[in-house]
């Protein structure tokens, strides 16, 4: 029998190491200094190995501290594309103890000021083909004091911005600095890195991910159960490195030894098919709307893709259709996951229990997925009550775990209507399953409310979009004189092809109750979407409500 006093000594006896970026950075550098990050170019991919980007990236601290003048945890900002000097800079602006601060390029300009702003940028590093976009917003940028420019743009749009303002080169700054930093030991609860909401509606909310919430989120990105990442896999990054970390791929590759190809603008289908040709990845992660653009080009053009087994889809909810072209025709298997800004943003992964086969396992990939260790989930049913998980109770989805936000920066408080005793209130309505899968049915703002029954506009989206004429469906609720809200289907056709509401609304007739049928339809050229590539439901409503929506009454 062992004493609680031995116990006591055991416990005090184990080595404490600090849980902090600069540490994923130098494994990855060393352990796994042979894998590599290619940056595509339109030509010739560049090729770094990781022994180099980490090398590189000791010489952005030096350059960044002593040149600059950076100290403590001052916010460096990222207006850049996925490509290997963003890797560096996610890499070496943590470890030196400040804090890495990825702008999102698609903001409007009056939100990326403001996201500059209030996170307090000092320095932005820009990709060359980003400093017209940059210089627009720049002069607005009141706490900025240095822009360093990758690439061989002409510098002079930046240097107009302001006389406070000194623009440096990426290549000048990096020549001749040491290849070794010595990284500073750093609380592991600081933050390492700072994200804000998309922001569509009011201003974007700043989420700060620290130090050990990007460890603890890079190891489950690693599990088999997540995305499985290893010194054998390549993973084609494509959803960008300024919205939600790259859904922590980035760490996760550096921690694992995994592989990076990183398409930097090139986010079309033709070049991406390219990359999965030449660069023969194993993985990729996109948002829908890039699969759907992707699966078109496969389907007319001969590409080989047999060495990319998995396509992880996040965003917004994966059609079944799409995931069985993909599967059936191309031998690509998509993997639902779901996640939010706040979440770092891992939240599930539709992998299907062990031994389930056949429909019961689609039916699985069906769902969001299942929720990890990591987090704990719940449904809150419409008393404000929890729900129990039995796959049918209904309710908005709360959230809490090592890796979720408790509050936005600069809030003294959590906001109420985002927190509720530690839980994240997710804004999602849906289901949890005994065995732990979630199943989203729609966001609460989106629900369409007819008549006191609840109509999810998702399902008919994924029901339209199994149409062969179908390339995107959007459908939002809008006001109905009898029923309150009644839903409007706003459809886009492929190409070249034609489809009647009247043949669509039969299609659908076979896939939803009747009562949840669109009266209202429209086809348009393109759904609109968010920064990140949502459809953007906001905009569809207003313009209908400003008349601009030719519908068609069934």
């Amino acid at each position: 029998m062992v004493h609680a006093t031995t116990l006591k000594i055991m416990r005090s006896t184990m080595m404490d190491l600090p849980l902090q970026v600069s540490r994923i950075l130098e494994h990855g550098a060393t352990v796994h200094g042979g894998s590599t990050v290619v940056s595509w170019t339109g030509g010739e991919p560049r090729r770094l190995p990781y022994a180099q980007v980490g090398a590189q990236a000791a010489q952005l601290a030096h350059a960044l501290r002593h040149d600059l003048g950076v100290t403590g945890d001052q916010r460096i900002g990222t207006f850049m594309w996925n490509n290997a000097e963003h890797l560096v800079a996610y890499l070496a602006v943590p470890s030196m103890g400040a804090v890495l601060h990825t702008l999102n390029i698609r903001l409007f300009p009056e939100q990326l000021a403001y996201v500059a702003n209030h996170a307090e940028d000092r320095v932005i590093i820009v990709d060359s083909t980003l400093v017209p976009l940059l210089a627009k917003v720049l002069p607005q940028m009141s706490t900025v004091e240095h822009v360093v420019l990758v690439g061989g743009a002409d510098p002079a749009p930046l240097m107009a911005a302001g006389p406070h303002l000194s623009v440096h080169h990426w290549d000048d700054l990096l020549r001749g600095k040491p290849t070794r930093y010595d990284w500073p030991e750093v609380d592991e609860s600081d933050a390492a890195a700072l994200c804000y909401t998309s922001g569509t509606t009011g201003n974007p909310k700043g989420v700060a991910y620290s130090h050990r919430s990007i460890w603890l989120h890079s190891m489950q990105v690693c599990m088999r159960e997540a995305f499985g990442l290893g010194p054998q896999s390549t993973a084609l990054v494509i959803v960008p490195m300024f919205h939600a970390m790259a859904w922590g791929l980035p760490y996760a590759a550096f921690m694992s030894g995994a592989s990076l190809v990183m398409p930097d603008r090139f986010l079309q289908a033709e070049p991406i098919a390219a990359m999965i040709a030449t660069e023969r990845p194993t993985l990729a992660g996109a948002v829908p709307t890039i699969w759907t653009d992707l699966l078109s080009y496969l389907d007319r053009n001969e590409v080989d893709t047999s060495t990319l087994k998995e396509a992880i889809v996040g965003g917004s909810a994966c059609p079944p259709a799409l995931m069985h072209a993909f599967s059936e025709r191309h031998g690509v298997e998509i993997i639902h996951a779901w996640g939010m800004t706040e979440m770092s943003p891992l939240g599930s992964v539709s992998r299907p229990p062990i031994g389930v086969a056949g429909q019961e396992a689609w039916d699985y990939r069906y769902t969001q997925g299942r929720i990890p260790a990591g987090v704990a989930a719940r449904i809150i049913g419409p008393d404000g009550q929890p729900a129990p998980a039995d796959g049918e109770a209904v309710g908005e989805l709360e959230v809490r775990g090592p890796w979720v936000t408790s509050r936005y920066v600069g809030d003294d408080e959590p906001d109420a209507e985002k927190f509720r005793d530690g839980w994240l209130r997710t804004g999602d309505v849906g289901t949890l399953s005994p065995d732990g899968y979630l199943t989203l049915t729609d966001r609460a703002k989106d629900v369409i409310k007819s008549g006191g029954e609840w109509i999810s506009s998702v399902e008919l989206e994924n029901a339209l979009m199994a149409h062969p004429a179908v390339l995107e469906a959007c459908v939002v609720g809008v006001p109905d004189d009898r029923w309150g809200e009644r839903p409007l289907a706003t459809v886009v056709l492929k190409e070249g092809v034609s489809a009647t509401v009247t043949e669509l609304w039969d299609f659908l007739a076979g896939r939803a109750a009747r009562w949840q049928l669109p009266e209202r339809w429209s086809f348009i050229e393109a759904v609109p979407k968010t920064s990140v590539g949502k459809f953007d439901k906001k905009e569809v409503r207003a313009r209908y409500a400003a008349g601009a929506i030719d519908v068609v009454l069934v």
